[in-house]
């Protein structure tokens, strides 16, 4: 228990305390649109409204993204079928290094791959990596920065209740 206590309370802290002002940028805004056309597929943002989109700016050279993966994997698995979806959108400019990691770590969430970081722009996202939940109305509703561990119940609940 207090471990998850200290770790919602580092959650917090990373997600609140390198603004100005009483929130991140984007928090309670509509969720910036975007379209990344890579080798493998087209992902544009609003294609995913009606559902809970977790949005995650990564990279494979990323320690914290490396750890946080198989998570991801799992909340995926889990809230499927609950209108949740994850999105990766992979910094990466080695396209043979994000393919390479996407099999490794059997990675089976929407992944594309930026590698200009035109979509982590429009978010002004620069630490890896950097979570954004959005509700199915398309309003951003919390941001991650850090590895998170998505089990959380805290997580959880605020994901079931979107």
């Amino acid at each position: 228990m207090r471990s998850a206590l200290v770790g919602l309370a580092v959650i917090t802290l990373l997600s609140s305390g390198c603004y100005r002002g009483t929130r991140p940028p984007h928090i309670g805004a509509a969720a910036p649109d975007f379209t990344v056309q890579d080798s493998d597929r087209t992902v544009t943002l609003s294609q995913f409204r009606g559902q809970v989109v977790l949005l995650n700016f990564w990279a494979t050279w990323c320690a914290p993204c490396v750890e946080e993966m198989p998570s991801l994997v799992q909340l995926q698995q889990r809230f499927r079928d609950k209108g949740v979806t994850v999105v990766g959108v992979s910094i990466d400019v080695d396209g043979g290094a994000y393919h390479d990691f996407l099999k490794t770590y059997k990675i089976d969430f929407l992944s594309v791959r930026d590698p200009d970081q035109k979509a982590a722009g429009l978010y002004g996202s620069f630490k890896w990596p950097e979570t954004y939940i959005i509700d199915r109305n398309g309003i951003v509703r919390r941001k991650f920065i850090g590895a998170v561990e998505w089990s959380q119940p805290e997580i959880v609940d605020f994901l079931s209740k979107l």
